[in-house]
């Protein structure tokens, strides 16, 4: 069964930081591009990041531009994971946050605008308080 399992969401205060995990099963993560998505109470879902899948040393991440030089996605090729480390969070960034695959391995889109996405994790909430 093909899963993406996201972890690491909670209560953290403005400023402060959360580390999110994804991570892919049924499949091998490391071969698809990985987009992080976000969806606070009453607006749409946008994204925030996407990792291509690299060679192995080197990979391409793309980010929202609400996000950027706070927010950094990396990989953990032996561990198939794939990671979300957020900083400086602000209360605007409390939203239910999902992983997900691409069809491919490069991300399709940029600046948070990306498409190509087969499966979807069912998300991990964050709350930052003010």
């Amino acid at each position: 069964e093909v899963q993406l399992v996201e972890s690491g969401g909670g209560l953290v205060q403005a400023g402060g930081s959360l580390r999110l995990s994804c991570a892919p099963s049924g499949f091998t993560g490391n071969d698809r591009a990985i987009g992080w998505f976000r969806q606070a109470p009453g607006k749409e879902r946008e994204g925030v990041s996407c990792i291509s899948s690299g060679d192995g040393r080197t990979y391409y991440a793309d980010y929202a531009d609400p996000v950027k030089g706070r927010f950094t996605t990396s990989r953990d090729r032996a561990k198939n994971m794939v990671y979300l480390q957020m900083n400086s969070l602000k209360p605007e960034d409390t939203a239910v946050y999902y992983c997900a695959a691409a069809i491919g391995s490069a991300c399709i889109g940029t600046s948070g605008v990306y498409s190509g996405m087969r499966y979807w994790g069912k998300g991990t909430l964050v709350t930052v308080s003010s």
